[in-house]
């Protein structure tokens, strides 16, 4: 397979040098991007929206991301937030985590990092908190084993928009992994495309800098994630990126681009494909802020007190995750039924053919 990561890379330093003075001196606020790739149209949930209006205005204002990276069941978990430019997502994480929680958010823009900061006393007190459960680090998403971060703390990673800025995206998913505990999970909005992006583009500070010219190819993504123990990523959900400037669009020509939210569980028991066990679980209804049903993914919509079956991957997902205690399990796997049609592929042989047999 081309080496997806470094076969149009640009030159590192130079691009992240380019990427701190798109951000921190080209951008003033969210209008100025010339595409919707980081800002997409989400449809936010009331308990989300409810939360917004307790961010500063200014945190507001500074906002790039393309797509809601807020996960549910997070009350007293440790979150970490790759690029967390001004603060937007790690304070709807603050408050979402409680006092009790703590969040921690990385970004390389010093002027990104100003605004986050000066407002963490705003709301510490915004949120009735005795003291800060937020802190912001400078540092490169890419060497996050330079910021002390340790093995296996971390309950959920979230980014939004971010890790196609980064230069090597596999260093990121390699220590994601790493720091991530185990059956924790990042939850994580970012930009695909449908084909590799060429050299002459990804040089293209622009195109790099509104979020386009670094995304990776979405099946190179897929297997990335694979290589680094991420073993069966779940698409929750896509949308597809339009470019309103007409420049740019003409540099970019047929490739199409997706905002897309995929959700990596670090569970070791996990296998490359959904196979069959025969099992099953029953959503209790009892996270709040999804009462009725729970998502886990585009194919996996979960009633309350309705037995939903599942491959042996996503029984596993819940079952080894902080989702454990809102799940009643059905089965084991004990015995394999082979592929579980419901999200694994098919059987890649025609049953209308036959061969005698050998033996």
């Amino acid at each position: 397979m081309t080496d997806s990561n470094n076969c149009c890379a640009p030159n590192s330093a130079q691009t992240k040098e380019e990427v701190k003075e798109y951000y921190g001196k080209t951008l003033q606020q969210s209008s100025d991007l010339k595409t919707n790739a980081c800002c997409t149209g989400d449809i936010y949930p009331q308990y989300v929206k409810d939360a917004m209006k307790l961010i500063h205005d200014e945190v507001m204002q500074k906002y790039y991301g393309c797509g809601l990276t807020i996960p549910h069941s997070l009350k007293g978990k440790r979150v970490l937030d790759l690029g967390s430019g001004a603060g937007r997502d790690c304070y709807l994480l603050s408050y979402l985590v409680g006092e009790e929680g703590e969040v921690i958010g990385v970004d390389m823009t010093d002027e990104q990092l100003e605004v986050a900061n000066r407002h963490i006393d705003y709301h510490t007190k915004k949120f009735g908190y005795n003291k800060p459960n937020t802190r912001f680090i400078k540092g490169d998403i890419e060497k996050l084993h330079e910021l002390d971060l340790e093995d296996n703390y971390f309950d959920v990673i979230i980014s939004n928009c971010v890790i196609n800025l980064a230069t090597d995206k596999n260093a990121v998913l390699k220590e994601v992994y790493r720091i991530l505990r185990p059956g924790g999970e990042m939850y994580f909005s970012d930009v695909y495309s449908d084909r590799r992006i060429p050299a002459e583009l990804v040089k293209d500070p622009v195109l790099y800098g509104e979020c386009l010219s670094g995304a990776l190819y979405w099946n190179d993504f897929l297997q990335m994630s694979k290589n680094n123990g991420f073993l069966d990523p779940r698409n929750v959900e896509a949308e597809v990126i339009t470019i309103e400037n007409e420049q740019l669009q003409k540099k970019v020509g047929q490739i199409k681009f997706y905002s897309v939210t995929y959700r990596l569980f670090k569970i070791d028991q996990l296998e490359a494909d959904c196979e069959d066990y025969g099992q099953a679980v029953t959503y209790k209804g009892t996270i709040s802020e999804c009462p009725e049903e729970f998502r886990l993914d585009e194919h996996h919509v979960m009633k309350k007190g309705v037995s939903f079956r599942v491959c042996g991957n996503s029984f596993l997902m819940l079952q080894e995750s902080r989702f454990k205690d809102h799940f009643e399990f059905s089965g084991d796997m004990k015995e394999h039924l082979g592929i579980f049609e419901g999200c694994g592929g098919s059987m890649p042989f025609d049953e209308s053919s036959s061969k005698a047999s050998c033996c």
